[in-house]
């Protein structure tokens, strides 16, 4: 049996693509706030962390994975379609699986990370903070995003 798509009600008016964005830059700025408030995005937290002395950033990385575990738990459990109506894909793999991009892909980040200071999120709101050497490492971020693009159709996935 296919599940049914819900149609979108054609009475609600589409919001204009200037009010998403307004929405998602308002939502970033409240994101921003958070991380420096609770300095995830201090280098030194950061520091911390990565020399095994504080478990602060431990605690923050482990709320944050049971949030997004139970909540894409609770969105398998009751089905819950997307914003269009359809069904949210979730694609599956063997569990424990891990090949070798994912071992490159992780060691990648990490070390951009260490050597950064700070992972992609934490960087806007650090250079909002008046941290303006943290320019660096976004354009390093972009560039490698970039670099990626250039070779995805030759690498395996």
């Amino acid at each position: 049996m296919t599940p049914q798509v819900a149609e979108r009600p054609t009475s609600e008016p589409e919001a204009a693509p200037s009010e998403r964005l307004a929405v998602y830059f308002v939502l970033g700025i409240v994101l921003g706030v958070i991380f420096i408030k609770s300095e995830v995005a201090s280098w030194f937290r950061i520091q911390e962390m990565f020399h095994f002395r504080a478990i602060h950033m431990y605690g923050v990385i482990g709320s944050a994975i049971a949030v997004g575990a139970t909540g894409v738990a609770l969105l398998k459990r009751f089905d819950v379609p997307g914003r269009d109506g359809r069904p949210i894909p979730f694609p599956t793999s063997p569990a424990g699986a891990v090949r070798p991009n994912h071992l490159l892909g992780g060691v990648c980040f990490g070390l951009g990370w260490g050597l950064v200071g700070a992972c992609p999120g934490p960087l806007y709101a650090l250079i909002g903070a008046g941290i303006p050497v943290m320019a660096v490492g976004l354009l390093a971020a972009v560039a490698g995003a970039w670099a990626y693009g250039l070779v995805r159709g030759r690498l395996p996935h």
